[in-house]
């Protein structure tokens, strides 16, 4: 594993339910955050060099992650940065069409970590659409290799959106620093509706500690909680 010196600051911004999920059983992208909610996780996506996403959030959300802000983005700017931050995805398979909005929404860089198993008519699809392309010979990115890459390009800051695979692989292999979620005043139950991390999970004797730095109980009826991951603390 690399060290911290060697990766991004890494943190993680999650929006869930009180029952800790991420979306509905439909998988479509759900409302969850407050506007409250969207005004800080735009504020966080400003104060970053990259934004990153898995695979499932890439395809079948087709996030754009860009600042919405213009104030924010001529402040970035102002501050000799590019107006929105560097867009990474983490897809094994790259199937990205022609109008996701993920390749089109903009201005950004766009770096994307995939494997073999995209077609090679796939990654010359992408490099014509100016992707900077990393291919790992593996099933499945490598993800230290990827943060170390990261920072190898200059991402000091990284973001990450989601979803719950991605987020459980980061905390499980001790790739974050900071995870910060909003718990809204909601309730969407069902047994294969996403969670903040997913993946094989962990037994008891396993489980990622984490210390509480701040909570803040809000007007619209969520909470805000921010944890440090204690085995990066110091």
């Amino acid at each position: 594993m690399k060290s911290k010196m060697e990766r991004p600051y890494v943190f993680l911004n999650v929006a869930m339910t009180a029952d800790g999920k991420i979306d509905t059983f439909e998988r479509r992208g759900a409302t969850i955050s407050s506007q409250r909610d969207k005004e800080r996780v735009d504020r966080l996506r400003a104060e970053a060099d990259a934004i990153m996403v898995g695979g499932r959030t890439l395809l079948d959300e087709n996030p754009k992650l860009t600042v919405k802000s213009a104030d924010l983005r001529a402040a970035r700017e102002v501050n000799g940065m590019t107006p929105n931050p560097v867009k990474v995805g983490i897809v094994s398979v790259a199937d990205l069409k022609s109008a996701s909005d993920f390749l089109t929404a903009g201005p950004a860089r766009i770096v994307i970590f995939t494997t073999q198993r995209t077609s090679k008519k796939q990654l010359e699809f992408l490099r014509a659409r100016g992707v900077e392309l990393f291919v790992h010979e593996t099933q499945r990115v490598d993800l230290p290799k990827a943060l170390y890459t990261l920072k190898e390009i200059g991402i000091n800051r990284l973001m990450v959106e989601g979803g719950g695979t991605l987020n459980f692989e980061l905390l499980r292999l001790g790739l974050v620093d900071e995870l910060t979620a909003y718990v809204a005043p909601l309730v969407f139950g069902g047994e294969t509706a996403p969670t903040l991390a997913a993946g094989l999970g962990l037994v008891r004797s396993e489980a990622i500690p984490l210390k509480l730095a701040e909570a803040e109980t809000w007007e619209d009826g969520g909470v805000l909680l921010k944890y440090k991951l204690l085995s990066n603390s110091g």
